[in-house]
């Protein structure tokens, strides 16, 4: 590991040496691509100087310890020595964290799909409630979100969503999200007072661009037509929305949230590559069982991940058997507790692996 740690740092010396070239800032592209590596090595960088500055002070305490005779001077060097030491394994275990292949769509934005499942109206509000908890979560992070296409139910619910949402690191930290979640609670409409169980499912996309999957729109038919429901003064009244079928898989994307038909047909086009491309993923993943039994819930839309019990006031993952009693908070898009556990329990299933 420390042989490797050391490469990386002499590659990180070189990339410094490059960017200081006088001919790299009229070369954009080699300054972006070494502007990016350099990006991607600094968090290890500075957590191996973080280790190699504390093994330097367990090795100097120790040698001053040998030497030191006064009592008051060698009690100080010992808890110096103990402080160092307990730092030793925390470090060595994030240096271990940070150097685990790295997901390469960590980075990019995300296309989510939400879809009402069991339920009838009340799996359909549990959907709307869902897509606002991951609105306010990307507001928290202060990314941005962009409608693609919704399908109401009439009385506030969402039969299906699908939005982006664009920021640094988006699907790092969502793409544990995708899977069933399921409600219990009493719904409006029920007289008796009987709990109910309803789902929706998420599925969580990396979006794709034409280097990560080429899309031959050849294979692809679109059909315009009038866009229907809420809208503005021009959404109802021109062939705006637009219908776009892959011929091949028969994936059909209707989008029309924008009064244009040509960003209609843009907004498509990403939602298509996204699904495609999420298909690859998951034929690679099937082809590398071992990798696949490493993740925590990163694909499977059939998958119950979660529930969310009104009466109890609980939200209970069920892959890392981890409850919280704070259900108002997590709907009102506080998700980092459960986020952080999910990572954790996914990196430390990798690094198991790793090892044995």
């Amino acid at each position: 590991m420390f042989d490797k740690l050391e490469d990386l740092a002499a590659r990180s010396e070189e990339i410094m040496q490059e960017l200081a070239e006088p001919g790299v800032s009229s070369d954009p592209e080699r300054m972006t691509k070494l502007l990016k590596e350099q990006s991607a090595l600094q968090p290890i960088i500075e957590v191996y100087d973080q280790f190699k500055k504390n093994r330097q002070t367990i090795e100097d305490s120790l040698a001053l310890l040998e030497e030191e005779k006064d009592e008051e001077m060698r009690e100080m060097l010992k808890e110096e020595l103990a402080e160092a030491r307990a730092k030793e394994g925390p470090l060595e275990q994030k240096l271990k964290i940070l150097l685990l292949p790295k997901d390469p769509n960590d980075s990019k934005n995300v296309i989510v799909e939400i879809r009402a499942g069991a339920g009838g109206d009340e799996a359909a509000l549990f959907a709307a409630e869902v897509y606002r908890m991951y609105i306010r979560y990307a507001e928290s992070k202060r990314w941005k979100s962009e409608m693609i296409s919704l399908n109401e139910n009439g009385i506030g619910g969402f039969k299906e969503v699908t939005f982006m949402i664009s920021g640094n690191g988006a699907y790092s930290r969502l793409k544990y999200e995708s899977g069933v979640h399921r409600v219990q609670r009493v719904p409006e409409t029920e007289s008796g007072g009987r709990i109910h169980t309803s789902t929706c499912t998420v599925a969580i996309m990396p979006e794709a661009e034409e280097i990560d999957f080429h899309l031959d729109l050849n294979e692809c038919r679109f059909d315009v037509f009038r866009a229907s429901g809420n809208g503005g003064q021009c959404v109802n009244t021109t062939d705006s929305a637009v219908r776009l079928t892959h011929i091949p898989t028969g994936i059909v994307i209707s989008c029309q949230d924008e009064k244009s038909q040509l960003k209609n047909k843009e907004k498509a086009l990403k939602v298509l590559r996204a699904r495609l491309y999420e298909m690859e993923l998951a034929k690679r993943h099937d082809a590398e069982a071992e990798e696949r039994r490493s993740q925590i819930g990163t694909g499977d839309r059939s998958e119950k991940i979660r529930t969310y019990n009104f009466p109890q006031g609980r939200v209970t993952d069920h892959r890392i058997k981890l409850t919280t009693h704070r259900l108002p908070e997590v709907l009102n898009g506080d998700l980092n507790e459960l986020i952080d556990s999910l990572t954790a329990a996914d990196q430390a299933a990798k690094l198991l692996r790793v090892s044995s």
